[in-house]
């Protein structure tokens, strides 16, 4: 039997990175690990990535860049179910692919205690900012402070994401209506003073 030679290219390897990822997390990653699965040695790898760091952000950044194009394909026009669509589509794509989500949050999106803030992460909370930002300028929130309350929202529908990722035992209609529960929650408090 004649062995097969793959031709390795940054893709392959991003691919094969992306797959242990989902199956084992970032601590099940290794380059050694990784040449194994692709049959080659770990020297090799390194025409492609430089260490362990650089392909996990790669990772990262590709799954950053698909929650963007999630946000991106959200379709509504009106102020507040735009942002009721974002935050969804943010729940799904965590529920989608659990153990990439756990890397996205790896790096943050705006400077903490020791980190930078990671430009995927940033472009992707500031498409979500923009759109609060938008609501509040058509007069569709009543708040002062946008970035407080692009803060609030993220916060709350990252927390119920989480929840869900927990494994608590809810189907996909208490799932939902908890989904629910939180944005209509976060959206009363940020209207309310149009109401008064």
């Amino acid at each position: 039997m004649t062995a097969v030679t793959v031709a390795l290219s940054r893709e392959l390897v991003l691919d094969a990175a992306r797959a242990r990822l989902q199956r084992g997390g970032a601590d099940d990653l290794s380059l050694r690990g990784l040449a194994r699965d692709l049959g080659v040695t770990p020297p090799a790898l390194y025409a492609y990535v430089d260490h362990k760091q650089d392909l996990l952000a790669a990772v990262a950044t590709e799954h950053f860049d698909r929650l963007l194009a999630r946000f991106d394909a959200v379709a509504a026009d009106d102020p507040l179910d735009r942002i009721r669509a974002l935050a969804r589509a943010y729940v799904d794509h965590a529920l989608q692919s659990p153990a990439l989500f756990r890397l996205m949050f790896r790096y943050p999106p705006a400077p903490t205690a020791g980190a930078a803030a990671f430009p995927p992460a940033a472009r992707a909370f500031d498409a979500a900012a923009a759109t609060i930002a938008a609501a509040a300028a058509a007069g569709a929130l009543a708040v002062d402070d946008v970035g407080l309350a692009s803060m609030t929202m993220w916060a709350a529908v990252h927390g119920v994401t989480e929840v869900l990722l927990m494994g608590f035992a809810f189907d996909e209609d208490g799932a939902d209506a908890l989904v629910t529960s939180v944005i209509e929650t976060v959206l009363a408090g940020q209207t309310r003073a149009l109401a008064s």
